[in-house]
């Protein structure tokens, strides 16, 4: 058996308050803590406190608090009015806080005060982080820098389901007053708590895989707590909106505050019904634009149309006088052009005749001078003639002997029996070849 007095836990837990009581008596502390639980219950507010390491990630220290139903509502009420935000999960804190052992519940500390300037400080702090990180990358302005498309009808939401906020934008959108049709695609998300960040991310990716289909997105959340935006002001949350490929229209349901998400997005507006009525003016901007094109159009066309008209009438006038003035211009060319021809014409015939003369007189000389050339050519042919002439050959007594009517040349040109015509100058004797 185990030596020394023995004790019971509740005997225990009086010790330990009274050692507690004694050392740290009634004092306060003010304390740096972020808040890692938050439950309202019967009017008292239970907090789990924590502290991380500088990374940010890992606690290392660990205490539960409690502010009781009579300082509650006081120090919450001072809270919101000044920060203009609930306490949430994720925010960090300064309390005034006093330790309190009771022994039956344990230990505890008891939360008086909260400094809300002190929540603010860090927030913004947090928020100027993110916006440095962004402007230093080159990030800040990308989503802004997009617009919007002049018939912007396809819209991509990214909401709870159940929001009420959700509702307001599809029926302001469907019951416009110009009778617009508006498509919009629910991408279901978590807007307020721990899980903001995540679900709208994750939302947004939905989104981009079906980017051709839409115009632009809008994030609505339409009522909630103010101490849910802190959701809103992530770096990673801001990096995937600065980045999407469509303008980015923001409606979380508060203006006395900006969050980054709103700062990055393409257009911030302050409620759902306020992002559908920005949608519903711009395109009736676009169809007063439209209206006025055509008027104008319509006006440029009546007023050519005027001017066309009375030049025609111009015209119809001076036509006939101009008409008269090319008739006589062109009449005068015809007859200039006609003197011309007929000019050129008698000097191309006397030319012609002239040649013709000219051929004549040479023609003459030449048939005369070819004529006399061909009978001197024949009295020599004659003369030739005369002295190759059979007959004259036979009067000097020679003679022709002929064989079928051809002159017999040869002894070889005969055989017996051969018939012979022998021509002589006063008669022909006929003989036959007997060898």
């Amino acid at each position: 058996m185990p030596e020394g007095k023995r004790m019971t836990l509740l005997e225990l837990n009086g010790l330990v308050s009274e050692l507690i009581e004694t050392c740290m008596g009634q004092n306060s502390f003010w304390v740096e803590a972020e808040i890692a639980g938050l439950n309202e219950r019967t009017g008292h507010c239970y907090l789990e406190l924590i502290e991380k390491d500088a990374t940010g990630n890992t606690p290392v220290a660990r205490a539960s608090a409690v502010c009781w139903r009579s300082k509650w509502s006081v120090v919450n009420a001072h809270f919101n009015r000044v920060a203009g935000k609930r306490l949430a999960v994720g925010m960090k804190v300064l309390l005034k806080v006093s330790p309190q052992f009771h022994v039956n519940y344990g230990f505890s500390w008891i939360v008086s005060d909260i400094d809300p300037s002190f929540t603010l400080g860090d927030m913004l702090l947090k928020r100027q982080r993110i916006i440095a990180q962004l402007k230093e990358e080159g990030m800040f302005d990308a989503n802004r820098s997009l617009s919007l498309p002049m018939f912007t009808q396809r819209i991509a939401v990214i909401s709870s389901e159940t929001a009420a906020g959700y509702g307001d934008f599809c029926n302001h959108l469907e019951g416009n007053e110009f009778g617009y049709q508006f498509h919009t695609s629910l991408f279901a998300a978590v807007m307020q708590g721990e899980g903001v960040e995540r679900s709208v991310i994750a939302a947004l990716d939905q989104v981009n895989r079906r980017v051709e289909e839409f115009d632009c997105v809008v994030i609505t959340r339409g009522g909630g707590a103010t101490s849910d935006l802190s959701g809103f002001d992530t770096y990673d949350l801001a990096c995937n909106v600065v980045n999407f490929p469509l303008p980015v229209i923001t409606a979380i349901g508060h203006d006395r505050d900006e969050s980054v998400l709103d700062m990055v997005s393409n257009v911030r507006v302050k409620t759902p019904t306020a992002a559908a009525a920005l949608l519903i003016d711009r395109l009736h901007q676009v169809d007063l634009r439209i209206e006025q094109a055509g008027a104008r159009i319509l006006n440029v066309v009546e007023g050519r149309m005027q001017q066309e008209q009375m030049r025609f009438k111009h015209l119809s006038v001076r036509i006939p006088t101009l008409f008269a003035l090319v008739k006589a211009k062109q009449t005068g060319r015809i007859d200039a052009c006609q003197s011309r021809m007929e000019t050129l014409v008698r000097m191309r015939v006397e030319r012609g005749k002239a040649v013709v003369e000219r051929w004549e007189s040479r023609v003459a000389n030449n048939v005369a001078t070819l004529l006399a050339n061909e009978r001197h050519r024949l009295q020599l042919l004659e003369q030739r003639m005369e002295a190759v002439d059979p007959k004259r050959i036979l009067e000097r007594g020679y003679s022709i002997t002929l064989k079928e009517g051809k002159a017999v040349r040869s002894i070889a040109d005969l055989e017996p029996g051969d018939r012979m015509e022998t021509r002589l100058k006063d008669g022909m004797a006929i003989s036959v070849v007997t060898s």
